[in-house]
């Protein structure tokens, strides 16, 4: 791994396009804009515009930081498609990163990293200080109020792009003893959009 490996994370798994340009140990660029709509659209602008303000090619990368969720269903799907497809063209690994994991970047170990999910429902991983985390899981609000330990959310406001970038230079670091699988979204509930039902029409002849 170069000394100082320069890493381009993003994240759309919430109402946001987020992106951050890691070089060594310092984001040299940062950019995080509200949007319920429209990342697919907004996503590949603004990376082009965070590696030009760094003055940087896509050539230059080392990496690419990705959020996996769990979050908006589509909006983790832009996101990891996005990261497959750029590390494939570069022949850079894409390394992917839970929001999860992201949003706890900074916290004590061991703690509850908790999310919201909607519906009165919380998502949840118990983040140890030897990294062997538990699986990610949905909890009630009820159930996740009778947690014990110290918790990070559900109400934590960050911008997720640099911590999942310094994430992903963590991972790289260690890539030698711990291969860097491709990134996959984190889904830990269904869809809410379910296919219908009813039988497709017949095509006739």
């Amino acid at each position: 791994m170069p000394h100082s490996p320069l890493i381009l994370a993003f994240d759309t798994s919430a109402a946001h396009c987020a992106a951050a340009l890691l070089s060594g140990d310092k984001i040299i660029v940062s950019r995080h804009e509200n949007m319920a709509r429209g990342q697919a659209e907004r996503l590949m602008p603004l990376l082009e515009e965070v590696l030009a303000e760094a003055q940087k090619t896509w050539r230059d990368l080392n990496a690419i930081g990705v959020g996996v969720g769990p979050g908006n269903f589509t909006g983790i799907r832009i996101s990891v498609a996005a990261a497959r497809g750029l590390a494939l063209s570069l022949g850079v690994p894409a390394i992917g990163v839970s929001s999860l994991e992201a949003q706890a970047l900074d916290a004590q170990r061991p703690v509850w990293s908790l999310i919201d999910a909607r519906r009165d429902h919380l998502y949840a991983q118990y983040l140890r200080p030897d990294g062997e985390h538990e699986h990610p899981t949905l909890l009630s609000a009820a159930e996740a109020s009778a947690l014990d330990g110290a918790r990070i959310g559900p109400l934590t406001s960050i911008d997720p792009a640099p911590a999942i970038a310094f994430l992903a230079r963590d991972r790289l670091a260690v890539s030698d003893k711990q291969p860097i699988l491709r990134p996959a979204p984190l889904y830990i509930r269904s869809a809410d959009a379910a296919p219908p039902r009813d039988p497709a029409p017949a095509i006739l002849p």
